[in-house]
């Protein structure tokens, strides 16, 4: 480990998956000194168990030119068919990415390694966490090595991003309340004797659901419950068994043979009461943990991080304005708590058994289906883009929304939001940036003749806007998001 450790204007993400290597990354590229510790040796694990990746997460990659290389590595679809009745047109989706990207979590985790790697994160791999204390300057950290020796280390914030056992979690006192959904569940990776039809193939049937998702190169992962025989995660399991409930879910195993890889676990849904103590903050699966429904579970985490990357850049470097830190857990926990919701509710709806709860299901898929707005409604939820943040009252209508990958004189807006700026985009000649904030902000102008002014943070969400804004407007507009 390196002096970053040792400065107190520097941060400690623990936890090196997709969430605290997209925060890592992030704070690196504000110029913040982060090291990002991992308890295990330095490997990407091919056992993950994400594999979508939603349009909301694909936009904030592509504002870190991350999102094409990604996209190159797995297949898209643009379709989800859920309890054999429901169908989401993923196509209709106002985004640069209207479809769901299948590709195995270790190629999100190989990009955003590489990425924190360049710019200069420090990696502490085999670095367990055994204390922490805090106090109105800093944290210290009591960090066991390999080698068993624990050293403390100190550094303005630390960040949990450290899964659901986490911790940080435990030694900042957050109870992590909530239930198990699913008992039971069997993962596999394999290869098949028939190619299924899609790139993801998935179905519930009577007591047994099965998903299919390609890795793209032979190997398939599997993944599915059988709810007549749950049991605990250390229950042997075999092949065997993966094919029966294959069968009993999708009507055929597809010829499944030489299993390199077999496991049981069981799925949570909880959520922490606070994402913050103190200097403490807590992201992705230690912050939350869903069911697999939706596949939205790394992409909750990543979007926490997209979230409070900036805003821990802007208090570590002196500029943050007063409560901005506090906007974090503000913005980002009714949004975990909603994807706990809809997350479950896919999953109780999958799992129904009773004659009661089927009506309900194919009532509820009918209606999805036939009326639009209810459509728009789901895709937006499971895709990330309908999400908003709250703004105080009398605000213009776009602030606190997601901003799409809008056009710009210059080129695009996600292309405009590499820097890890804002981004002012105003109509031509009606604001020149002449302060000292051109190290937080790019000015930008409409590819077209739009008078709206709109600020947007570095996390492509809204901050203010206005109409015909004059440069006084516009200033103080700043001022509040960026001080002088």
């Amino acid at each position: 480990m390196n002096g970053n450790l040792g400065t107190p204007r520097s941060v400690i993400v623990v936890g090196a998956g997709p969430t605290g290597l997209l925060l890592a990354g992030d704070l690196a590229a504000a110029g913040v000194p982060v090291t990002l510790l991992e308890k295990r040796p330095r490997k990407i694990s091919n056992l993950s168990r994400a594999f979508g990746v939603h349009a909301r997460t694909l936009e904030q990659l592509d504002a870190r030119g991350l999102a094409d290389p990604l996209i190159a590595t797995g297949d898209t679809i643009t379709g989800l068919r859920l309890f054999r009745r429901l169908t989401l047109d993923l196509g209709t989706l106002p985004s640069r990415f209207p479809f769901l990207l299948i590709t195995p979590q270790y190629e999100v985790e190989r990009l955003l390694e590489r990425r924190a790697r360049e710019l200069g994160v420090d990696f502490a791999h085999e670095s367990e966490v055994v204390g922490l204390r805090q106090d109105d300057t800093g944290v210290d950290l009591a960090v066991r090595g390999s080698d068993g020796t624990v050293v403390t280390h100190r550094a303005a914030y630390v960040v949990g991003t450290d899964g659901h056992r986490s911790a940080v979690r435990e030694a900042i006192g957050l109870p992590f309340p909530g239930v198990s959904v699913i008992r039971s569940l069997i993962l596999a990776d394999v290869r098949l004797a028939q190619q299924p039809e899609g790139v993801l193939t998935v179905n519930g049937a009577g007591d047994a659901f099965a998903m299919i998702a390609s890795f793209g190169d032979g190997w398939y992962r599997v993944m599915g419950w059988n709810r007549r025989h749950e049991v605990s995660d250390d229950a042997p399991l075999d092949l065997d068994e993966v094919k029966e409930i294959t069968r009993r879910a999708l009507g055929t195993d597809y010829g499944m043979h030489d299993a390199r890889w077999l496991s049981r676990f069981h799925s949570d849904e909880r959520q922490a009461p606070k994402y913050r103590v103190g200097r403490v903050f807590l992201a992705g699966d230690a912050a939350h943990i869903h069911s697999p429904a939706g596949g939205q579970g790394m992409n909750t985490g990543l979007q926490d991080a997209a979230n409070l990357g900036w805003k821990l850049a802007a208090a570590v470097q002196g500029w943050a304005p007063e409560g901005l830190l506090d906007t974090y857990e503000a913005e980002r926990h009714p949004v975990g708590k909603a994807v706990l919701r809809s997350s479950g509710g896919l999953v109780r709806l999958a799992r129904a058994h009773s004659p009661v709860l089927r009506a309900v299901r194919a009532l509820v898929s009918a209606f999805v289906n036939m009326a639009e707005p209810a459509q728009r409604k789901a895709l937006a939820q499971i895709s990330g883009l309908g999400y908003k943040y709250a703004a105080p009252r009398g605000s213009h209508g776009l602030t606190g929304t997601r901003i799409p990958d809008v056009a710009l004189k210059s080129g695009r807006l996600h292309e405009a939001l590499r820097g890890g700026r804002f981004v002012l985009i105003a109509p031509a000649g009606s604001y020149e940036e002449s302060g000292d904030r051109t190290n937080r902000l790019t000015v930008e102008r409409w590819a077209g003749d739009r008078r709206t002014t709109v600020l947007v943070r570095p996390d492509g969400y809204v901050a203010w806007a206005a109409e015909n804004a004059d440069a006084t407007a516009v200033e103080t507009a700043l001022t509040a998001a960026l001080g002088h």
